[in-house]
């Protein structure tokens, strides 16, 4: 009888492994879906990725000389919700640029780790084509996105990094919600940052709510001590879908001033 009971649950086990390690994407990238058209209007364009394939991009120029920041957004959120960022930052003083995951919004596709940086890659390389080098390049990331601005600076391709609510890495965010699975060897999109965060000798802006529920605030005090010119600012009561909203305009304030050379 015990060794039918293990035997049952072995099957059992290994069936949940399977399925964790199948249907992984669905859960990390929710893909939130727009209109098929974004209002070109408001700074909406498409950016061609080859082979027919495309993403959709928002650009607010800023002045001229200023630095743009470059925004990745979390996988619960799409380009046409980072508008109003955008325009916060814009009449701060900055450009911004936000670029759209494959399957996510309105553009095609499906979402993975290495989709989503080809993207981004893209999209700076546009940035390059309009006269704005890597030094006037600041990269920012939210949730999911922190992973994206993180290899984006490991490339070369800015000289700041802002971070809302950063992870450590997928694979860690995974033993937290699945300790009983082998995470470390089922997780296919890893963004791990915390082993890139170490040969970054950027200035490093965290934010995080002390109250996350989904990324816990640990993760980005860690961070914090692992990137040489790390900056860490943790908001009392505010959890992870909040942070920036918490406290009125005051993180996105204190965002426009680092991307602008502050502390």
């Amino acid at each position: 009888m015990l060794t039918l009971l293990l035997s049952v649950f072995a099957v059992l086990y290994v069936a949940l492994c399977v399925a964790a390690f199948v249907f992984q994407r669905s859960l990390l990238f929710p893909a939130p879906k727009a209109a098929t058209l974004l209002p070109a209007a408001h700074g909406f364009s498409r950016l061609p990725l080859g082979a027919g394939a495309y993403v959709d991009l928002l650009q607010l120029p800023g002045p001229e000389g200023a630095p743009t920041v470059v925004h990745f957004h979390g996988n619960g959120e799409q380009l046409l919700d980072q508008l109003d960022l955008g325009l916060f930052l814009q009449a701060n003083g900055l450009g911004f640029l936000a670029v759209e995951y494959p399957g996510y919004g309105a553009s095609p596709g499906a979402p993975s780790e290495q989709g989503i940086y080809a993207a981004a890659e893209a999209a700076l390389a546009l940035l390059r084509t309009q006269g704005v080098p890597p030094e006037r390049t600041v990269l920012s990331g939210r949730s999911l996105g922190t992973g994206v601005a993180v290899e984006m600076a490991r490339r070369g391709h800015g000289a700041r990094i802002m971070l809302v609510a950063p992870y450590t890495s997928i694979p860690d965010m995974a033993a937290t919600m699945l300790p009983f699975l082998p995470t470390s060897l089922l997780v296919r999109d890893r963004f791990d940052t915390l082993s890139k965060a170490q040969g970054l000798d950027l200035p490093v802006l965290i934010i995080h709510g002390e109250q996350d529920t989904l990324i816990p605030v640990e993760m980005g005090r860690q961070l914090g001590t692992r990137f040489p010119r790390a900056t860490v600012v943790t908001v009392p009561d505010a959890g992870h879908n909040d942070v920036l909203e918490r406290s009125g305009p005051d993180r996105v304030q204190r965002m426009a001033a680092f991307a602008l050379g502050g502390d």
